[in-house]
């Protein structure tokens, strides 16, 4: 497998499909396995925060989350066709799940959200197990109690919406204790599936405007967009300083 690195984070050069058998894989195993969803977001504030960059860089999997982590991929010559997006990602591995009787909880969201969004993917993919699902509104002094409850749960993948820094740092913290073997960070997902938000026509997902469409609809945003031209920025300089891209087993 392939990866390059962007910001200091590492990216594996994957596609979905490939994503899916490998995060499937993961489920049936014994050891706990984070799997990390990568935005621009997320690698210019791993550029200044030393504990969240090691998370990613330890994690089982890092996918390529955005328009911008896979153009900056390819300024090092990695051949990323793809982004493998959490809200993207769900469907397919619910249905492998499904298939294979794994059990999943969904944690995140707000009120009953994570509870219409497993709704949804069980009509969706009939003989889903859905083992549990709760909103993300806890304190950090509950963390290890909501561990638990995923773990009596008998799930075997949690996903977990939290936003990120948060569901990143809560799976490296807390992913042993929920009994998973797998921990899934997917952002805003459960917000899209539930309806409470709606995604950008595929049109401007073909045109890599996902982002800009969001903007538009969401002018309270743009405090987080300003994130993507320091990317760019930081990106472009890193390119011209540094080549990252290897293979490794």
């Amino acid at each position: 497998m392939q990866q390059v690195t962007i910001l200091g984070c590492r990216v594996d050069v994957i596609g979905t499909d490939e994503a899916v058998a490998k995060i499937v894989e993961l489920a049936t195993g014994d050891r706990p396995a984070l799997v990390v969803t990568l935005g621009t977001e997320m690698a210019v504030y791993a550029r200044r925060d030393p504990r969240f960059r090691e998370i990613v860089n330890a994690s089982a999997l890092s996918l390529c989350d955005t328009v911008g982590i896979k153009y900056a991929a390819r300024l090092h010559g990695a051949a990323v066709r793809e982004r493998v997006a959490g809200v993207d990602i769900i469907d397919p591995l619910c249905a492998a799940f499904a298939e294979r009787s794994v059990p999943i909880y969904l944690l995140g969201g707000k009120g009953d959200t994570a509870l219409r969004a497993a709704a949804v993917l069980q009509a969706r993919y009939p003989g889903l197990v859905v083992a549990g699902a709760r909103d993300g509104y806890f304190p950090p002094a509950e963390e290890t109690k909501v561990s638990a409850a995923v773990a009596s749960s008998g799930a075997r993948v949690v996903f977990v919406g939290l936003g990120s820094p948060r569901q990143e740092i809560f799976l490296a913290g807390h992913l042993a204790e929920t009994g998973c073997s797998v921990g899934i960070g997917v952002g805003g997902s459960f917000d899209v599936l539930a309806g409470n938000v709606e995604r950008a026509p595929a049109i401007w997902q073909r045109l890599n405007l996902e982002w800009l469409y969001r903007l538009v609809r969401e002018p309270k945003r743009w405090r987080r967009q300003l994130a993507l031209p320091r990317f760019v920025w930081l990106a472009l300089r890193e390119r011209a300083t540094s080549p990252s891209t290897r293979r490794y087993s």
